[in-house]
């Protein structure tokens, strides 16, 4: 019987499917559990790594391999890839998606809380990335898809901690991008806007208990509002996001960035077309 080249071909993407491995941190909930369940329903190797695995025992059922791990220790961390390496032998894919945001203004937010959004944000994601890249180089294959945020292109007030990490994230995934293109590794940064997540309850709550009753108190209640309001009329469902993230994956040539959710392209084409005073007061009338 003679083969035909589609048929061959739909061969070939299914066993490169089947033979894929995946890790995606922050899994436990959000983007990154919509993501792990559309890449298991795909056919990938999923593991699904967080703190809480009680919180992904959903996933589990669904075949997912759950990973306790805390980005911010490095011990959980390694520990974590030498489980999975032991048990699959490959990483093809890793998912930065691990994220923690907190919200007040620069003079009342204690530098241990700065340091330790850094250290979710931007240092967690640069570990793992140490860990799984000489297996990808040895592969001389693989993908690293960082999640970073509309946050790393524009500022807003109260958010200086947050949004510096994000900038941080954009800045250290385009240099880590022409570092491995040698090695046949692509880096994709996502960038979501709006997202109906915890993350924004959190944002919101780390507002008012950090400038709530401070000399920044005016603003930041209604800036409280207004993130309310962000996330019941803007926000868009993880699964938007996750579908990205997919779309990533399973690309051929990825594109280096996508802006997704929430409305982000807009957010973020409108701030390459107005100047820095003229986007600062577009941002502030929002906060009213």
């Amino acid at each position: 019987m003679i083969v035909s080249k589609f048929n061959l071909k739909q061969i070939h993407n299914i066993y490169t499917l089947m033979n894929k491995v995946i890790l995606i941190t922050g899994a436990s909930s959000g983007i990154g559990k919509e993501t792990a369940k559309r890449l298991i329903n795909q056919g990938f190797t999923v593991y699904g790594a967080a703190r809480r695995t009680d919180k992904m025992e959903d996933l589990k059922e669904l075949g997912v391999h759950l990973i306790s791990m805390d980005v911010t220790n490095d011990a959980s961390m390694v520990a974590g890839i030498n489980t999975l390496l032991d048990n699959e032998k490959r990483i093809d894919v890793l998912v930065n998606n691990a994220g923690y945001g907190s919200f007040g203004a620069v003079e009342d937010v204690p530098l241990s809380e700065a340091r330790y959004q850094f250290e979710v944000n931007l240092f967690g994601m640069a570990r793992l990335t140490q860990l799984v890249l000489p297996v990808m180089r040895a592969q001389h294959s693989g993908r690293i898809v960082n999640i970073s945020s509309i946050a790393g292109k524009i500022g807003e007030p109260h958010g200086a901690w947050y949004h510096a990490t994000k900038f941080a994230v954009e800045g250290w995934s385009d240099s880590l991008r022409m570092e491995l293109k040698q090695f046949g590794i692509d880096v994709v940064i996502i960038e979501p806007g709006p997202i109906k997540t915890e993350w924004n309850t959190i944002a919101r709550e780390n507002l008012i208990k950090a400038s709530g009753s401070s000399a920044y108190k005016d603003l930041a209640l209604k800036h409280v509002e207004m993130l309310k309001k962000i996330d019941e009329k803007m926000g868009a469902k993880p699964i938007v996001i996750a579908k990205t993230i997919e779309k990533a994956i399973l690309s051929h040539n990825p594109k280096t960035r996508y802006a997704t959710g929430g409305g982000a392209s807009l957010i973020i084409c409108v701030h390459k077309l107005v100047c820095d005073r003229l986007f600062d007061r577009i941002m502030m009338s929002q906060i009213k």
